[in-house]
């Protein structure tokens, strides 16, 4: 194969923003007209004609406002019947001032937006209202109590597919018995049927466990039957090995295949890694070329094209190995294509499958972003309030939701009894359909 060869494939140019605002934001007009409108040449009276329109960004910055919920008294001027007065409603929190839309706006500060409880405390107290981190975080672990339901829901969901992505990152959490931190792991499992025309929403769950043992996906996958598609880690293989049926197969990611030669060209210009990058780059204008059609025709495509490549590539990486030393990069980058091999070419007979893991990797950055900021969860409660929030606002926005809007919406209707536990479905976010509040436009 020669490495020398351009692609055909033009990169899509990215279209540039010529300042086209939204057209659901709302609009206020600013007149700007003549002082004297009589013309200054003659002095006689000018007539309109027409005028010039032009748009600006503006911003109203975040308010906070006091909702006071008046309840009038009655009583009975006939009679000696009790004052008479309308229910309270209830609220999140049992006798707290917080509304559902001020601590969705603090879930998605934290978990979306990536802002630690102290620096929201510290931009509440530049409006005059002195909020406790303690408070905030409390205002957080009553939210997922109510908010349990639903990610269980979710979770429940994506381990029904037939075919899921799962990855994992660690996350430092406090130990208050050592005195000092441990690490967690959040396991991530996301289902995206969209690259081939698939009927399930897009989805994804982080499931927080206090290590990185085998018997954590064990557990987590337990009812789980399809294909995981996940990197090298040996874990996953307990999964397997655990299923004396074989309801569990796995198909490991071609990125993590293709990093150990990228890391040996980059530090040694090997003229054998540089052919092996660009024989799996042939792999991925393949599949740019069938992203989004169904998976008969993406199945189809890989029998006739890329098998041929694939099987090519087997047997060249065959070849190269014993020429090189077994102590290298390159030779370890080599083995660890054809340990996995059974799984990378998993995709060739299955047109559901993707050739990497990048999906869940995706979902994984939030995580990464959020665990620099914070630094550390306060405990393992505290870890998997962080997986129930950081997984419904992850759904929402795959699914196109403003996180804020929808996170609001979800709590008024269980806080106030709208929604029954049996209707839990209603509310995962390709079924919500917003009530009460105004809708809002998709946060990216």
């Amino acid at each position: 194969m020669q490495t020398g060869q351009k692609s055909s494939t033009k990169p899509v140019r990215r279209q540039r923003n010529l300042g086209q605002l939204p057209a659901e934001l709302p609009r206020y007009e600013v007149v700007i007209d003549l002082a004297d409108t009589s013309c200054p040449c003659c002095r006689g009276e000018l007539q309109r004609v027409g005028e010039s329109r032009a748009e600006m960004l503006d911003i109203l910055p975040a308010q906070l406002r006091v909702k006071v919920i008046c309840r009038p008294r009655y009583i009975c001027q006939a009679c000696d019947t009790p004052i008479v007065q309308a229910p309270a409603p209830p609220r999140p929190i049992d006798g707290g001032m917080a509304t559902e839309a001020l601590i969705s706006h603090v879930l998605v500060s934290k978990f979306a937006d990536h802002l630690p409880l102290y620096r929201q405390a510290q931009i509440f107290e530049r409006q005059g209202i002195t909020l406790d981190r303690s408070t905030l975080g409390d205002w957080i672990g009553r939210a997922c109590w109510w908010l349990r339901p639903v990610y269980d829901r979710l979770v429940g969901h994506i381990m029904a597919a037939e075919k899921i992505f799962a990855d994992d990152t660690g996350l430092p959490v406090l130990d208050p018995g050592r005195g000092r931190t441990k690490t967690g792991r959040f396991w991530c499992y996301a289902v995206d049927d969209r690259p081939w025309c698939g009927p399930a929403p897009p989805a994804a769950a982080y499931v927080y466990a206090e290590d990185r043992k085998g018997m954590r996906p064990t557990a987590h996958l337990a009812n789980f039957r399809g294909i995981v598609q996940v990197d090298g880690y040996a874990g996953f293989g307990q999964v397997v090995k655990a299923r004396a049926d074989a309801s569990v197969k796995l198909a490991f990611c071609w990125v993590h295949a293709r990093r150990g030669f990228f890391e040996v060209h980059a530090s040694t210009k090997s003229p054998i890694a540089a052919e092996a990058l660009a024989r799996i780059a042939a792999l991925y204008e393949i599949e740019a070329e069938i992203r989004n059609q169904p998976a008969t025709h993406r199945q189809a495509v890989r029998q006739a094209r890329s098998r041929p490549l694939v099987e090519a590539l087997h047997d060249w990486l065959d070849q190269q190995l014993p020429r090189i030393s077994k102590a290298t990069k390159l030779a370890e980058a080599i083995r660890y294509a054809l340990r996995h091999w059974e799984g990378l070419i998993r995709f060739l007979d299955d047109g559901r499958l993707e050739l990497d893991t990048n999906t869940v990797e995706r979902e994984i950055r939030p995580i990464t972003l959020g665990r620099k900021n914070a630094l550390f969860a306060g405990n393992d409660s505290g870890a998997e309030h962080w997986a129930i929030c950081a997984s419904l606002i992850a759904s929402a926005k795959l699914n196109g939701l403003n996180p804020f809007a929808y996170l609001t919406d979800v709590l008024e209707r269980i806080v106030a009894g709208r929604t029954k536990i049996t209707e839990i479905e209603a509310l995962l976010p390709w079924n919500w359909r917003p009530t009460g509040m105004a809708e809002l436009p998709a946060a990216a």
